[in-house]
């Protein structure tokens, strides 16, 4: 099989190698959702770094599905010129750059959009606050928020789009049963909770074209007691690749805790590194279609190792890249030291602030010198 720098191409978007950015928040947008300059220069150097596929932060579809301060929006077409520049500036830079669709559900905070948030199911004990059941026209209002972002992201020049269905997102919580104990068409059986996934996917390739990429996230396991299982996540999957997905990236969690967030803390050796890839081998079993995964790689021997045995076809990371944009440029180059980042979870923390999201470990250390 080949290794991670070699050419490959998803549903015609051409690739210099095999590293993928993680879809990552970046808090530099507006408040309401636009591109700014410090946005543009982020992905510039990520892509200048050397990432062969580049995937935004979560943009929302809707203003109601916002998550967080700063966040990327694609819900209006207002924000198609601001987005194009961004593009544009990945492409000069030669990369690809492909747009996370998302809505946070159950996690859109109401001082943010001004609503409860919206959920599959409301029952007692889901939440303190008001949330509201989406009923089967939200639905439909939902998969057209979808569909209209994809159209404007393709108009704005991204090379494809990534539909977000992981961590307790709302299309995550269709295939939860933590979360779905809807009794109608989108809740029972997989099959079910996996309807709005297809409906989407419909959706967009009737909006954006029936050869634009279309990735998805997706839990591989909720680690949390009566999540989702493996068995019924690579049976959703299998329904989407069927029915035309370009890729899947393999991940795992939820945002409110269970056994683990999607993010682990202290990541310090190899062993702790691609915590998903026993679930990843039995997507491969079931499924033909690219599989991009992610969780905790840091080191080269490990992304070699899985790209070289066929276990997945791409490598993401997140943090990794907030520490070291260049990172792939360095291992190229024969320096093969381990990423830099030492997986504390604090670059996170400044964008909540409103600054943006980076290495605070990296800055402490540079302000000692």
């Amino acid at each position: 099989m080949s290794g991670v720098f070699e050419n490959s191409e998803i549903a015609g978007i051409n690739l210099s190698n095999r590293f993928v950015r993680s879809a990552t928040w970046e808090g530099l947008a507006t408040q309401d959702g636009a591109v700014t300059s410090e946005l543009i220069e982020a992905m510039r150097r990520l892509a200048e770094g050397g990432v062969g596929l580049i995937i935004s932060g979560h943009t929302y579809v809707r203003p109601d599905g916002q998550a967080s301060p700063r966040q990327l929006g694609v819900y209006r077409d207002e924000l198609v010129s601001g987005l194009k520049e961004l593009t544009e500036a990945v492409h000069a830079a030669g990369g690809k750059i492909v747009m996370q669709l998302a809505h946070a559900g159950h996690f859109a905070p109401q001082s943010l959009t001004a609503k409860p948030p919206i959920v599959a199911s409301n029952f007692d004990g889901l939440s303190k606050s008001p949330r509201k059941e989406i009923s089967v026209a939200d639905i439909k209002e939902i998969v057209t928020a979808f569909a209209d972002a994809a159209a404007r992201a393709k108009k704005a020049g991204f090379d494809g789009v990534q539909i977000h269905s992981a961590h307790g997102y709302l299309l995550s919580q269709f295939l939860s049963p933590i979360y779905n104990r809807r009794t109608d068409e989108y809740g029972g059986s997989l099959v079910n909770r996996a309807k709005v996934h297809l409906e989407v996917l419909r959706a967009i390739r009737e909006a954006a074209g029936e050869d634009f990429p279309v990735l998805i996230k997706i839990n591989c396991r909720d680690f949390a007691e009566n999540g989702l299982s493996l068995e019924d996540s690579v049976e959703a999957a299998s329904l989407l690749a069927n029915a035309g997905l370009s890729a899947i990236e393999v991940s795992g969690g939820m945002l409110d805790g269970g056994k683990f967030s999607p993010s682990r803390p202290g990541i310090d050796s190899e062993e702790k590194e691609a915590y998903f890839s026993e679930e990843l081998r039995a997507f491969r079993k079931a499924i033909d279609i690219p599989l991009i995964l992610v969780g905790g790689i840091r080191s080269f021997e490990v992304a070699e190792r899985l790209t070289r045995t066929g276990q997945a076809d791409y490598i993401s990371m997140s943090r990794p890249f907030i520490r070291e944009p260049g990172l792939v440029n360095r291992w190229r180059s024969g320096d093969r030291r381990k990423a830099g980042c030492v997986s504390d979870g604090l670059c996170f923390k400044p964008a909540l602030s409103g600054e943006g999201v980076y290495c605070v470990t990296e800055k402490r250390l540079q302000a000692k010198k």
